[in-house]
């Protein structure tokens, strides 16, 4: 997996739109955030729940792991690029919009 093809993703989303803080990428939906991409573009982010941070962990802890510190403890997970699979990225990505993305509009990719 490389960040563009993590980007792609992220925007194939429904009203995503990329961003930045920090000096890198990131992608909102209704302005708010729901995964970026770290400074080196190596590796990514998302914001999942605790519950499925622990799911990804423990189904490819080579690419998935906790954020640093208490972001991690709320579910926020690193992807390693380089090790992630597309399948599992989409997977990841389509949860931390879904986590994210207001009622109305999560609405839509149900309806896809």
């Amino acid at each position: 997996m490389t960040a563009d093809e993590f980007r792609c993703l992220a925007l194939g989303l429904p009203e995503a739109v990329e961003g930045a803080h920090g000096g890198h990428a990131d992608f909102r939906v209704a302005n708010k955030v729901f995964a970026s991409l770290g400074p080196d573009e190596d590796w990514g982010m998302v914001k999942l729940t605790p519950d499925l941070q622990a799911v990804f962990v423990k189904t490819d802890a080579a690419a998935f792991r906790p954020s640093p510190g208490a972001w991690g403890r709320r579910g926020y997970t690193q992807i390693t690029l380089a090790a992630a699979t597309e399948p599992a990225v989409r997977q990841a990505l389509i949860a931390a919009w879904r986590n994210t993305a207001p009622k109305r509009i999560a609405r839509q990719l149900d309806a896809e």
